[in-house]
């Protein structure tokens, strides 16, 4: 198995010279992506190829379920640097329909670890409660949930203090919240960007 992985490697390496000669000499010298995609780990959510970026055009973080916890010293360290070093102009939270770890946040079962990691997908869902079970089907309520467990990402990563300090210096930053789907490799913008202080204001003053 590894060995065909290797053998994909070196494929993958050849056709990219055979393209772009000085392709990975101008990749080994810097990195400038304009994006922060904050995704889910899921297999099937392939970040750079969704939205046809090449390595180097875009600064990726990943886990389950595609939070943004104030708490986790891993993602902090990802917004940082993507911030202050790198100077995205755009961060992307992405989540997507058919997300493992928002089911698993509220089927009641115990996993262990990662029960503690989704606990904020169970706020977002008791706080929305109401609008969750008035959807009869089981699929559209989780995808209704996924949607507004990416709503509240976007608010935390808006509301760091790396992002509002971009913000208070003029840095030119943009957060987006999209969900990507399986079944037709289509994403979806939620509409829910915030783009600056004024932005964040309006934002938290509304519900949700």
């Amino acid at each position: 198995m590894l060995e065909d992985l290797k053998a994909n490697n070196a494929a993958w390496s050849k056709s990219k010279t055979a393209v772009d000669p000085d392709f990975f000499r101008r990749l080994a010298n810097q990195q400038s992506p304009e994006y922060l995609w904050i995704g889910c780990s899921d297999s099937r959510v392939p970040a750079n190829e969704i939205v046809g970026l090449d390595p180097g055009e875009l600064f990726v973080h990943r886990n389950v379920a595609n939070l943004a916890p104030p708490q986790d010293a891993n993602y902090l360290s990802v917004l940082q640097f993507a911030v202050d070093v790198l100077k995205v102009k755009h961060i992307m939270v992405v989540g997507h329909y058919g997300c493992g770890g928002v089911a698993a946040a509220i089927d009641g079962k115990r996993r262990g670890l990662v029960d503690h990691w989704l606990h904020p997908i169970r706020e977002v869902h008791a706080e929305h409660r109401h609008e969750l079970e008035a959807i009869p089907e089981e699929r559209a309520r989780l995808d209704r949930l996924t949607e507004l467990n990416v709503k509240r990402q976007v608010r935390n990563v808006a509301s760091d203090v790396f992002v509002q300090d971009a913000w208070a210096r003029g840095q030119s930053l943009a957060v987006h919240g999209w969900v990507y789907s399986l079944a037709d490799g289509l994403v979806n913008d939620l509409n829910v960007g915030i783009a600056g202080l004024e932005d964040y204001q309006r934002a938290v003053g509304q519900p949700g």
